[in-house]
């Protein structure tokens, strides 16, 4: 249902592109590594995946579920729940790797938060923590890295300027470019493996800058556009 809301929603406040340098959909039983610039980019990155054929669990903070009309449908849709900063932390890599085990794709932000910055322009990803690594070792799923940048032309700054953002979104419509990487097994220690992961979605970031800043249409490896 979420897939399904992002899909309906995000190509009505803005110009979204996608491109993948692997053909056809995700493989059942993978991870999906995205960086996280905005409170946006959720449902730009779930747009891109629908279009794709793809419907992932998200990993996402556990503050979402306690949303009146969100937290139903992020239950419904068996997404997973992560305490930061608690005991219950772990938890949410048992639920990941179970739902990998049964052929879901999962999608996990890397660097576990959002940037502190309150302009508009994109960044390359920060410092990944080490879940993302931990849930590949223990899942041996492949990672595929997805770069996301434009979300924060949708919001962007302190609360009121992220709902003029959205509210003045329709009549803007700026264009978002989501590019997907060679999906990759990630090798090594947990150091070594993060490190790893964060070059993979870096670069993915990098493709899909350059894109939006050409014409914001030119494909790099299959071009999915709205």
């Amino acid at each position: 249902m979420l897939s399904r809301i992002a899909s309906a929603l995000v190509p009505a406040l803005a110009r979204l592109c996608v491109t993948s340098e692997t053909a056809g959909p995700i493989a059942p039983g993978s991870i999906v590594a995205a960086n996280h610039s905005s409170l946006a980019d959720p449902a730009v990155v779930l747009a891109a995946l629908h279009r794709l054929g793809t419907e992932p669990v998200v990993m996402a903070t556990a503050g979402l579920w306690r949303a009146p009309v969100l937290g139903n449908v992020l239950r419904a849709g068996g997404h997973i729940p992560v305490h930061r900063g608690t005991a219950r932390a772990a938890t949410a890599l048992d639920a990941a790797a179970t739902a990998l085990a049964a052929g879901r794709v999962v999608l996990i932000y890397g660097e576990g938060g959002l940037p502190k910055r309150r302009d508009s322009r994109d960044t390359q990803p920060a410092a990944f923590r080490t879940g993302l690594a931990r849930l590949a070792a223990a899942s041996g799923a492949p990672v595929v890295p997805l770069g996301q940048c434009g979300a924060r032309r949708l919001t962007s700054g302190n609360a009121a300027k992220q709902l003029a953002g959205l509210a003045t979104a329709p009549l803007r419509r700026p264009a978002l470019h989501v590019h997907l990487g060679t999906p990759l097994h990630l090798e090594g220690d947990v150091t070594e493996a993060t490190a790893t992961a964060h070059r993979a979605v870096t670069a993915a970031w990098r493709t899909a800058e350059q894109r939006l800043h050409g014409d914001g249409t030119r494909s790099a490896g299959v071009a999915h556009p709205a």
